[in-house]
């Protein structure tokens, strides 16, 4: 009885750490490195979840004046947190500027490198996953 409780244990663990570990992308799986992108915008949605927080932005094309809604990926919360993030620090409404690579889709995604917030001019990493060269 304990022996088949054991092996019930390990292999549910195993199908867990494998499910995880599929779920989770290597950042050239869905961004190209060579598709960099500027973008300002107003803040519209910010998913501080792990594996990655995302955050949507509001951005004006200056010729035509139409808006479109751009999401980025960021790191881990405790990656953010090593640069000095906190929920609180990035608000819906808040002006930023983003820098990154461009999704390989075609979508209006991208992976954020680096987050300048417009009220305090200050520039924080993004934690990207192209860091960790994956």
């Amino acid at each position: 009885m304990r022996r088949n409780t054991l092996a019930a244990l390990t292999l549910g663990f195993v199908l867990a750490g494998t499910a995880t570990a599929v779920a989770h992308h290597a950042f050239s799986a869905e961004f190209d490195r060579d598709k960099r992108v500027e973008m300002r915008g107003y803040v519209t949605k910010v998913e501080w979840t792990n594996p990655h927080v995302w955050f949507y932005i509001n951005v004006k094309d200056e010729k035509t004046g139409k808006v479109t809604t751009w999401g980025f990926e960021m790191g881990p919360p405790h990656g953010l947190q090593a640069r000095g993030w906190t929920r609180e620090l990035m608000k819906i409404g808040d002006e930023v500027i983003v820098t990154g690579s461009l999704a390989k889709n075609g979508s209006n995604r991208a992976n954020a490198r680096d987050v300048i917030l417009a009220k305090t001019g200050k520039t924080y990493g993004a934690a990207s996953s192209e860091e960790a060269g994956q």
